[in-house]
């Protein structure tokens, strides 16, 4: 069975920055896309950045320039560098990813999940 776990959330001032981090772990041949939403209360997750197993990048017009999603496929651990953060940008952080899972038969089969969530909160 696959995980993901996302780490790194916290309460910040506006301007700081902050970093987060989603680590896969399990039986896993290959995780292809990743992605991190984010959900503001009472609304639903929004693509904030995506990021393919060749490291091509795609962010949400509010966060480009500001945030930077990068992955180590060694660590099957994907990041999200978060500067000049926002008091919108306060919202509950989740990740996501597609990946080619091993069973136990040793068939590889293609999967997806998300993690728990991680909470930001940014506010003076």
């Amino acid at each position: 069975q696959v995980q993901l776990v996302e780490s790194g959330g916290g309460l910040v001032r506006p301007g700081w920055s902050l970093r987060l981090s989603c680590a896969a772990s399990g039986s896993i041949s290959r995780i292809d896309d990743m992605r991190w939403y984010r959900q503001p209360q009472g609304k639903e997750r929004e693509l904030v950045a995506t990021i393919t197993s060749g490291g091509s990048t795609n962010y949400a017009y509010a966060v480009k320039g500001r945030f930077t999603i990068s992955r180590d496929n060694a660590k099957n651990t994907m990041y999200l560098q978060m500067n000049s953060l926002k008091s919108e940008d306060t919202d509950v952080y989740y990740c996501t990813a597609d990946w080619l899972a091993v069973l136990p038969t040793g068939e590889c089969v293609a999967a997806k999940g998300w993690g728990q969530g991680t909470r930001v909160a940014v506010s003076s």
